[in-house]
């Protein structure tokens, strides 16, 4: 990825299958001067859990010690956990779960855009990347169940739109968008692989490089989008 030199890459889960991938490959590209890994099991300054503000606010201010970050990826996400898995019907609902895969999904990542994004000056192109999923799509929905995943994911990418809309008034040179990687050979997608085309499991590493491809040629008017991983925008 061409990028221009002070500037850093935060990725925010990266501990996990794509997010290590997403870090590995930017350390291995040597685009950015910097790039910060965070993640819940990490400790220290690169602890970061998204259920928890206070260590997304510390995590910025780490940030902000050094080169303004161009590329700000949060690749995090909650589909189950804990015997507890999507949805198929109305009677699985439970109001703990929604608001626990809400807080993943949804409020995280805006929390995190809500301390990282300010600490883009003005003029400086830079890309905040946030991980969605087609079942997210509104108009694309034909199978219903996934409840909270999928409604999760909805509300994600209204808050990707939202936050384009209010950036693009402080930094017109800003990006926002949600990315879709298909379905990645990683814990979050493993009991769901049964149903999955021929060459449409995606290793980590493939899933990454695939994504940072989109980024590289995301365009100012692309903002406020979803993306999937071959670049072609998704209908919300």
């Amino acid at each position: 990825m061409s990028r221009a030199a002070k500037a850093s890459a935060v990725v925010i889960g990266a501990s996990g299958g794509i997010g290590a991938a997403f870090e590995a490959a930017l350390i291995e590209e040597g685009a950015f001067d910097v790039v910060h890994g965070f993640a819940r099991s990490r400790t220290g300054p690169m602890h970061l859990d998204l259920l928890d503000e206070a260590t997304i606010a510390a995590a910025a201010a780490h940030v902000a010690k050094g080169p303004p970050p161009g590329l700000v990826i949060v690749a995090t996400g909650l589909l189950h956990a804990d015997e507890r898995g999507p949805e198929k019907a109305l009677r699985d609902l439970d109001a703990e779960w929604l608001a626990k895969v809400y807080a993943v999904n949804a409020i995280g990542p805006a929390l995190v855009a809500k301390h990282f994004l300010p600490l883009v000056p003005k003029g400086m192109r830079s890309v905040f990347a946030a991980l969605s999923a087609r079942v997210g799509s509104i108009s694309d929905n034909r199978l219903g169940g996934w409840h909270g995943y999928r409604a999760s994911k909805a509300a994600l990418n209204m808050l990707v739109r939202n936050l384009a809309i209010e950036e693009r008034r402080r930094n017109d040179r800003s990006i926002v968008v949600a990315l879709h990687p298909g379905t990645v050979d990683t814990a979050l997608s493993r009991p769901f692989q049964g149903n999955v085309q021929l060459g449409r499991l995606f290793d980590p590493e493939r899933a990454a490089l695939q994504l940072l491809d989109v980024v590289e040629d995301l365009k100012v008017t692309d903002s406020g989008k979803l993306f999937d991983f071959e670049g072609k925008a998704i209908a919300f």
